[in-house]
């Protein structure tokens, strides 16, 4: 009897997360089919299969937006915005968990701190401070940008990993004769890889999705994103909705493929970086 209540619980716990991963990818599912529709279709019936496929979609939304130079100018937004991240992120994070100070408790509380400030709140002053400073409009200044306000996570999650990497380790690198920079690029950070990896992933993710920050940030269309080019594809009076999902769907591959191979590192890195 307990076997038989055992299986229909299996049973039942599975067809409800199929249930759930179904309602999930809805949206991205109904985009892929939209994709694939003429405007007038997704005007009639958004939720039905496309009458004739239209692959041609994807051919117009790939050179009206100039998808090569979009995704170009993505991948050098998340790269250099991700580096510097990491460059900043890392070395304050090791060196507030070994400082045992009131200083550097207090410094690691204004990081935590400033996470809980929602970004609309600051959306206006800092579109005017970055157009004091100039660094509104290159990509590199919204990398810049992007630093300052990934860095207080990636701080407070490599400071958590920080704490389970045993001093001895260093105490040792440093008899050996390892200098403080030799110590922290040969010994240390090879042994932060596991939430260097989650932080990669969870910043590439924002990045490459955000519409909002780029939009306020960049108005020469050479430096567009790929999210941000769907701007071509609005008009005044009328929308070309069927090419715009079509930028979408080929906006969202190649992050998706990443996320896939990496998805694995994220609840590793967050659990030993944060609860640990």
């Amino acid at each position: 009897m307990n076997k038989v209540i055992e299986k229909a619980s299996q049973i039942l716990l599975l067809l409800v997360m199929i249930i759930l991963a179904i309602f999930v990818l809805s949206p991205i599912i109904l985009a892929v089919l939209n994709s694939f529709k003429t405007n007038g279709e997704i005007y009639t019936n958004i939720l039905s299969l496309p009458e004739t496929w239209q692959f041609e979609n994807y051919v117009k939304a790939f050179t009206k937006t100039n998808y090569m130079k979009s995704l170009t100018n993505t991948i050098f937004l998340v790269s250099l915005s991700l580096f510097g991240i990491i460059f900043v992120s890392s070395l304050a994070g090791y060196k507030l968990a070994r400082t045992k100070s009131r200083l550097s408790s207090v410094i690691f509380f204004v990081f935590i701190i400033s996470m809980l400030i929602p970004f609309h709140s600051i959306m206006i002053g800092l579109v005017d401070v970055a157009n004091k400073l100039n660094v509104q409009g290159p990509l590199w200044g919204l990398a810049l940008i992007y630093t300052g306000i990934g860095a207080p996570m990636a701080i407070f999650l490599y400071h958590g990993f920080t704490k389970n990497i045993p001093l001895e380790i260093e105490e040792a690198a440093l008899i050996d004769g390892c200098n403080s920079f030799q110590l922290f690029t040969k010994i240390v950070f090879p042994m932060l890889k596991p939430i260097t990896a989650t932080i990669v992933i969870l910043n590439a993710l924002w990045i490459w999705n955000d519409f909002l920050l780029p939009l306020l940030m960049i108005s020469d269309k050479e430096n567009y994103t790929l999210l941000l080019s769907t701007k071509m594809l609005f008009g005044q009076y009328n929308s070309d909705w069927s090419k715009i999902l079509a930028l979408l769907v080929l906006a969202l591959l190649p992050v998706i493929l990443v996320y896939i191979f990496m998805q694995k590192y994220i609840v590793k890195g967050v659990s030993d970086g944060a609860i640990k």
